[in-house]
């Protein structure tokens, strides 16, 4: 059994990598509204420590060390060359997630933690995953509904039958961005269905909405349809500016769930109700996956949600740009062609 501990760190070290309140004021959200950060998900477990971190902005990395009596290093490859890591979180911009990733794996680290979206074309995310298993290093994508209890409490509960055969299902919010939170939306229905999406028809929101993360990122929202396996329809609401709260509904032949972060309502046409609400527990889907990924390295496991799930979630994405290009058209996966080049410049 093992007993030595893990040595980690964080390359990003703004909101969701350091807990960095002044880079959560810069994008008008609260650390303590996120569901775990990278910082807090690896100082609290037991058998990880973490030794240091990387930022390019002088102020994070002062504001951790000061947080953490840590060393924060100004270059990514600094750390990762010298601190002999065994897992790294990779909490920067999706377009410098594959040549990080790829630089942890031939360095010998063998858990990586990245942020979503996996990347912003489709050869990157290729590259982080095939980088990964010629290492042998676990890729993990930060897609927090799949650690969450009740989705994977849904997913158990649809997989045993309990909606019937799955007809249709509902997603929506309300800030758009389909790289950056879409993802988590298809990604948790791909989880909690068990469906893979096969086709898209969709038409972006062309509004012109600023990007929270700087003007060099353009991720517009949109509307459109997914065709998942089984000829399982799924309908997409994510315009720009909306005001309507984040929900998916998944409908099946006997009920329905009604999903709201992770409070679920189950609703079936026989009349019956049930209620599952959010468990609010002291440890985060974050804490979860810190803990998935040590008793993976320690043998326990076979780690649950490989990254080659992250990449499948980005091509539905793409299939919307791909698809918007030509005026809504069905596009089926996987992308073939010129599809596969389109780049969504996500954050």
């Amino acid at each position: 059994m093992a007993t030595s501990n893990y040595r980690a760190g964080i390359i990003g070290l703004g909101f969701i990598g350091g807990g960095d309140q002044v880079s959560g004021d810069a994008l008008g959200q609260q650390v303590a509204d996120l569901d775990g950060t990278h910082l807090a998900a690896l100082t609290k477990h037991s058998r990880v420590d973490l030794v240091a971190g990387s930022s390019r902005d002088e102020g994070r990395r002062q504001r951790f060390s000061e947080r953490t009596s840590l060393p924060a290093y100004a270059e990514w490859r600094e750390l990762i060359e010298n601190e002999n890591l065994d897992i790294v979180s990779i909490a920067t911009y999706a377009p410098v997630h594959a040549e990080i990733t790829a630089a942890c794996a031939a360095a010998g680290c063998r858990a990586i933690y990245c942020e979503k979206p996996i990347a912003t074309c489709l050869a990157d995310a290729q590259r982080m995953v095939e980088a990964c298993d010629q290492a042998g290093s676990i890729l993990v994508i930060n897609h927090n509904r799949r650690f969450q209890l009740n989705h994977r409490r849904l997913r158990e509960h649809i997989a045993a039958g309990n909606l019937g055969d799955l007809t249709s299902a509902a997603l929506q919010w309300s800030s758009g961005r389909l790289g950056n939170v879409g993802t988590h939306m298809f990604d948790a229905l791909r989880m909690v269905s068990g469906r893979e999406i096969r086709a898209v028809s969709g038409t972006l929101d062309l509004a012109g909405k600023p990007d929270c993360r700087g003007p060099e990122f353009s991720d517009p929202g949109g509307w459109g349809v997914m065709r998942l396996e089984g000829d399982f329809m799924a309908t997409v609401d994510a315009m720009d500016y909306s005001r309507v709260p984040g929900s998916t509904i998944v409908n099946g032949t006997s009920g329905r769930a009604l999903i709201s972060g992770d409070e679920i309502t189950l609703e079936y046409w026989d009349g019956t109700r049930d209620h599952w609400p959010d468990p609010n527990l002291e440890n985060s889907g974050m804490d979860r996956a810190i803990a998935e990924i040590v008793d993976a390295l320690d043998g326990n496991i076979a780690f649950p949600y490989p990254g080659v799930e992250g990449l499948r979630t980005l091509e539905a994405i793409v299939a919307f740009h791909a698809s918007h290009a030509r005026n809504a058209a069905w596009t089926e996966l996987p992308l073939t062609g010129a599809d596969r080049d389109i780049v969504v410049n996500s954050g």
